[in-house]
């Protein structure tokens, strides 16, 4: 009897052992840059290639690549709000399918590299919007902002690839500044709302409510989709955690370090309650922080201080700006992630070549593998 108890004790010991590993395997699948998934795709219907581009794209505006993320991130945009939601849908199909007809790179295409810019434009015309949701109008500049951002991707791409830089999210900033420079807050068709620099109010007549501050940390996430609400914020950063928990936790200490970045700077409260200080510092820690360099307590070193210097230059651009009424969006990050890229020394020995950038997990142990090898290769080659 006691044999007998023994004996399917340790069944069902393997047997949720089994489970486990099972469990363990389909996450495994699920995570980093799925690049079993393009295999499956290649003989499937356009419609279903599409739908899988679109949500890499989806991604790509938070620096991953996984379109399970991005299908999370879009579910969180439509919670948000529906309206926000649909227009950045339309902005990655625009961007998207005008990558199709003008035959750019197939491969870019495929991994959603031509369709993020276009989401970005479109969800922030419809922030800075003061029409309104459901302005039916707003739909043209939508469609032709998104489908521009694709002859901009090509070209400074085609430019920036001498210094082996990624063309990034420029082609969004200079679209919507554009965008924003020829209608204006009294336009009769596109209106929109005048932008004030943080810095330029009376000072704070309130006291802080460090809970909301506290709270703005996750918002910092949210808000490079130009969410504000808590709970998409949080499933925001869920998506990126499925992608990679390395980069997931260098978002959220990203926009720790730029709210403490706007605490220093005393910006208006709204800032810091909102996440809009926090999100420039969100993707300045993420781009160094294991994405376009292998992870080590180094680059972890450098990528908080990329965080402060992104979340110094926002402030910076965004009171410069803000007196004709424009925001500085993400140009900080964007200008800041450039210059990391282009620093020499130390940092450069991290350094991962554009086209091998992979999940940051993924960045880690290739490198190993990689220093291994040499490591072998000069053992055999020793006399």
């Amino acid at each position: 009897m006691w044999i007998e108890t023994k004996t399917e004790v340790e069944k069902a010991s393997r047997t949720r052992a089994s489970f486990s590993r099972r469990v363990l395997n389909g996450l495994l699948l699920c995570s980093g840059d799925m690049e079993h998934l393009d295999k499956y795709m290649k003989d499937k219907s356009f419609v279903l290639q599409l739908v899988v581009c679109g949500l890499r794209a989806v991604t790509r505006v938070i620096l991953a690549n996984n379109p399970l993320s991005g299908g999370l991130i879009l579910a969180a945009l439509y919670w948000a709000s529906p309206w926000q939601g649909l227009l950045g849908t339309l902005g990655v199909l625009a961007s998207t399918l005008t990558a199709v007809i003008t035959g750019q790179d197939s491969a870019e295409v495929a991994g959603g590299l031509h369709g993020f810019n276009g989401m970005l434009v479109s969800l922030l015309m419809g922030e800075f919007s003061s029409a309104g949701d459901w302005y039916w109008w707003l739909l043209l500049p939508v469609f032709l902002g998104s489908a521009t951002c694709v002859f901009l991707f090509s070209g400074l791409s085609s430019f920036l690839d001498r210094w082996d830089l990624p063309a990034a999210v420029f082609p969004f900033n200079i679209i919507i500044i554009l965008y924003l420079l020829c209608t204006g807050p009294e336009h009769p068709y596109f209106p929109h709302h005048s932008v004030k620099p943080p810095g330029a109010l009376e000072p704070n007549a309130t006291e802080l409510i460090a809970l909301q501050v506290i709270r703005g940390i996750p918002l910092g996430v949210g808000q490079i989709f130009a969410c504000g609400d808590l709970g998409p914020s949080l499933l925001i950063l869920g998506a990126v955690f499925l992608y990679s928990p390395l980069l997931a936790v260098h978002a959220l200490l990203g926009s720790a370090v730029g709210t403490l970045t706007g605490l220093s700077m005393a910006v208006r409260h709204e800032s810091l309650y909102s996440g809009l200080s926090g999100f420039n510092g969100a993707l300045g820690c993420m781009t160094v922080g294991g994405l376009f360099f292998t992870f080590s307590l180094w680059t972890h070193l450098f990528a908080i201080a990329s965080a402060f210097f992104s979340a110094y230059a926002d402030i910076a651009l965004s009171n410069l700006m803000g007196t004709v009424g424009l925001p500085a969006s993400s140009w900080a990050a964007t200008l800041v992630a450039t210059l990391m890229l282009l620093l020499t020394g130390s940092l450069a020995a991290y350094r991962i070549p554009i086209g091998q950038v992979r999940a940051p997990e993924r960045n880690l142990r290739s490198r190993s593998q990689w220093e291994a090898g040499n490591t072998e290769e000069r053992e055999s080659t020793d006399v």
